[in-house]
């Protein structure tokens, strides 16, 4: 084809996702796979990382039937996923558990633990330390599962399993690394006092490099299984929250973006590290050498929508939307709360739980759908405010991931924050498109600047003036109705 491909593979919650991108950033190919994590009591969740595995075989195999001419072609490949999640391998590099996943509450005792070592270690590693996050998970598994612990001999993340398992080579970069709480964040570089405070020992964990590095190549019978070439190089990668920044060209300070996925996330980039533990903002690497992120990480973005459509026996979340979206005539008169998995930002709340109330006997599916999407659009607002007391609001965002693809969802947001909303071209894809670019600036060397750009605009949604006056009070029931609630939460989590 004469011009290098680039292949970005995203290891999510729900689905692997993949992008063919040429030498002008065009996507050319794309495939899903979808993925079922198990949650097997109560704030636990796990699933099977061979299964992520086999996932992302299955999708390089219908990207090699498909599109032969541009898996020919690559040159790089970029991985992103899930952050946070643990995974446990033994000596055979086979895994010893399931792995923990980034909405698992258990570890809830070990994270307060750690909490109170310190402010300063707390900014050493961009974040008060909470159940999610890899390194309070171990601690955890050394106290209830530790012959499990003690047959650990690597501890890895998401995506970095899946490297393992394409190269032979255990890598890790600053991104994930950051999520796991282990990290010194403003030297990036693994921090020994967490891994002290965790009962981690180096060994267990894999090389550091940053995220643009080469970290390996595809090995030899994958690459001919697959028709690549013999030469594919590996790009560290990025956690998805990173990759999707990537992918967005949101590496500037006062750049920003919502990402609905499962979870969901604000980010706004910044050149320094900035700790903020008190507020429970995340600072964190970002996946060029000279930046860093600081993030307000929600546990339910659009998940609380796609379970209710399989509550409601509607597998089409598209369905639900357009209902919505046909009886819209402002304000729901419910209220939800949409902690499925409990909260993070802004609450550090493993045992919150999902609530609608105000419900009557006219009470609608379309009605319920409603009140789903201001939940959501609520606790986004709760996020925006906190990372807004420490530096200047902004005026626009990117919107990226899933929930990206609805615009009435969308203005929905646009209105409740008061904020536009800039939605790109395969927004939906953004962390394997910044994966697939990682993979180029793994493989040319070449000048970031001129690879992670905003990609072109689909479209700009903006506040609606009435809205955004008719939801305010709204905001404030919303936050009501979760404090009223909280001395409940202990009676109904199952913890």
């Amino acid at each position: 084809m004469g011009q290098h491909m680039y292949l970005g593979i995203d290891i999510g919650t729900s689905a692997v996702k993949f992008v063919i991108v040429d030498a002008d950033q065009t996507i050319l190919a794309t495939a899903e796979r979808p993925l079922a994590p198990v949650q097997p009591k109560p704030l636990w969740s796990e699933d099977d990382p061979e299964k992520w595995w086999q996932a992302v075989a299955s999708g390089l195999d219908e990207l090699a039937r498909d599109h032969p001419r541009p898996m020919a072609a690559v040159a790089g490949l970029g991985l992103s996923g899930q952050m946070h999640s643990a995974v446990f391998l033994d000596e055979k590099d086979e895994p010893v558990r399931p792995a923990i996943l980034w909405n698992d509450g258990r570890s809830t005792k070990e994270a307060a633990e750690l909490a109170q070592l310190g402010l300063d270690l707390q900014c050493e590693t961009g974040v008060l330390p909470m159940p999610g996050f890899t390194g309070p998970k171990f601690l955890w598994l050394t106290r209830n599962e530790p012959d499990a612990a003690r047959r650990t001999r690597t501890l890895l993340l998401a995506k970095d399993f899946i490297r393992l398992k394409l190269s032979g080579e255990k890598v890790t970069e600053v991104t994930d690394a950051a999520g796991a709480w282990l990290l010194d964040e403003g030297r990036r570089r693994w921090s020994d006092r967490a891994l002290a405070a965790c009962g981690i020992d180096r060994s267990l964990l894999p090389a550091l490099t940053e995220s643009r590095a080469p970290s390996g190549l595809v090995k030899a019978d994958l690459a001919a299984r697959w028709g690549l070439s013999r030469k594919v190089v590996i790009a560290a990668g990025a956690g998805d929250v990173a990759a999707g920044g990537i992918g967005a060209g949101i590496v500037n300070p006062g750049d920003g973006f919502i990402s609905l996925g499962t979870s969901a996330q604000i980010f706004l980039a910044d050149t320094a590290h900035q700790p903020d533990p008190g507020r429970l903002v995340h600072a964190f690497c970002h996946a060029l050498p000279d930046r860093w992120f600081r993030m307000a990480a929600l546990l339910n973005g659009a998940s609380p929508l796609s379970v209710f459509a399989r509550w409601s026996g509607t597998r089409d979340v598209a369905t639900l939307l357009a209902e919505a979206e046909a009886g819209f005539n402002g304000p729901s008169s419910l209220l939800a709360l949409p902690y499925l998995y409990g909260e993070r930002t802004p609450h550090n709340d493993p045992l919150a739980r999902a609530a609608i109330i105000g419900m009557t006997y006219s009470t609608t599916r379309a009605d319920v759908v409603q009140a789903i999407l201001e939940g959501v659009a609520f606790s986004l607002a709760d996020g925006l405010d906190v990372l807004a007391a420490a530096s200047a609001r902004p005026k626009s965002v990117a919107l990226i991931g899933g929930g990206a693809r609805s615009a009435f969802w969308a203005k929905l947001i646009a209105s409740i924050l008061d904020l536009s909303l800039v939605r790109f071209e395969a927004s939906d894809r953004g962390p394997a498109y910044g994966a697939a670019r990682l993979a180029r600036l793994a493989v040319t060397n070449e000048d970031a600047q001129r690879v992670v750009v905003p990609p072109p605009i689909r479209d700009v949604i903006t506040p609606d003036a009435a809205l955004c006056e008719a939801y305010r009070p709204r905001i404030e029931a919303f936050r009501t109705l979760y404090k009223a609630l909280k001395p409940v939460w202990p009676s109904v989590s199952g913890a």
